[in-house]
């Protein structure tokens, strides 16, 4: 794995970090559309860190099926999430 794919990666975690961060602060009471955002910014970084960290941007496969996994547990928490709302 090369320096540069890693740097790019440490770049790209620490400005969603602080996205992240800049949102909490601004909107803390904003409701689903901010637990959403939360939650969609959450699952970008562990795809990075999926993709250039442990290496899964050369096995598409394995990339996909983290993918389909992670896209599965950021929605079963929206759902958690939401469940209380809707009763």
């Amino acid at each position: 794995m090369t320096t540069h794919i890693l740097t790019r990666a440490a770049i790209l975690l620490v400005s969603l970090s602080l996205a992240t961060t800049v949102f909490a602060g601004v909107l803390p009471e904003a409701g689903s559309g901010f637990v959403l955002t939360v939650l969609a910014l959450s699952g970008l970084k562990a795809r990075v860190i999926l993709s250039d960290y442990l290496g899964l941007r050369a096995a598409p496969s394995f990339r996909g099926g983290f993918t389909a996994f992670l896209i599965g547990f950021l929605g079963l928490a929206a759902l958690i999430y939401a469940l209380p709302m809707a009763m």
